[in-house]
């Protein structure tokens, strides 16, 4: 199993409509290439607000190697795309200009899950599961990493393990629990690939962006709605009720994620 957690939404984000509405929108198309970086190798399970949930069914006497080289795969899709939206940028509102600050971090775990059918929906369930989700709230002192509980590592290819950090969390309902973490630049380095600027190419993305983002501006669909990295939005301000769960979310050192 394995979360790609898009974070960076941060400090001083203006509550405002258009704010909200654009970083809504940046985040889907992160979400969009990570997800097809991730296939065939892994395939989603849910989307997490500003998180995708992935799995995969692997033999036990088979490595994970292929699996975790596919983290890298994601990480450099997640930054192409990244380096797309701000060099096409043509709105300068908070959302699109603090684009460049997101990051990506991984959670990777292995264990048995339950496949739950709920109406027209199967979603995963298990012990080893609320884990995964635990591992989210975590120390690494990075902002961008692989964070593998000891089973994967142990199936990691001898590359990884080599570059690994070891460290341990006390997650509630599981205690003391080891894990070991790889910086994505050791893991995967980010490579300048060559995108050259194009105003049309910016005309149409933006066109595209407000177009997507017309049900949010309208009230018809709350933006950033289930977003837990956002952090702490116009400090000191009350918010209005479009901001959604947006509105009662504590500093990210406090805040938990849940199941």
């Amino acid at each position: 199993m394995l979360i790609a957690d898009i974070a960076g939404y941060t400090r001083f984000m203006k509550v405002h409509r258009v704010n909200l509405s654009h970083a809504q929108y940046i985040v889907a198309q992160l979400l969009e290439a990570v997800i097809d970086a991730a296939s065939p190798k892994l395939r989603l399970a849910k989307l997490e607000g500003d998180a995708g949930f992935f799995f995969a069914e692997v033999p036990p006497d088979e490595s994970l190697a292929s699996h975790l080289d596919r983290v890298r795969l994601i990480a450099d899709a997640f930054r192409r795309r990244k380096t797309e939206l701000e060099i096409d940028r043509l709105c300068n509102c908070d959302g699109c200009v603090q684009a460049s600050q997101l990051r990506i971090k991984f959670i990777a775990h292995e264990g048995e899950v339950a496949f739950q059918k709920i109406k027209r929906h199967s979603e995963l369930a298990g012990v080893d599961v609320i884990l995964l989700h635990r591992l989210l709230k975590n120390d690494v002192p990075l902002p961008e990493y692989l964070l593998m509980s000891e089973p994967v590592t142990s199936r990691a290819s001898e590359a990884v393990r080599d570059k690994c950090t070891a460290i341990e969390h006390d997650l509630e309902g599981f205690g003391p629990t080891p894990g070991f973490y790889v910086d994505l630049e050791a893991l995967a380095p980010a490579a300048d690939a060559p995108y050259a600027p194009s105003f049309w190419r910016k005309l149409v993305g933006w066109v595209a962006m407000t177009w997507r983002s017309l049900p949010y501006f309208l009230g018809l669909r709350t933006p950033c709605e289930g977003f837990t990295n956002l952090g702490a939005i116009g400090e000191g301000k009350s918010l209005p009720p479009y901001a959604g769960v947006v509105s009662s979310a504590p500093p990210p050192a406090a805040r938990k994620r849940e199941d």
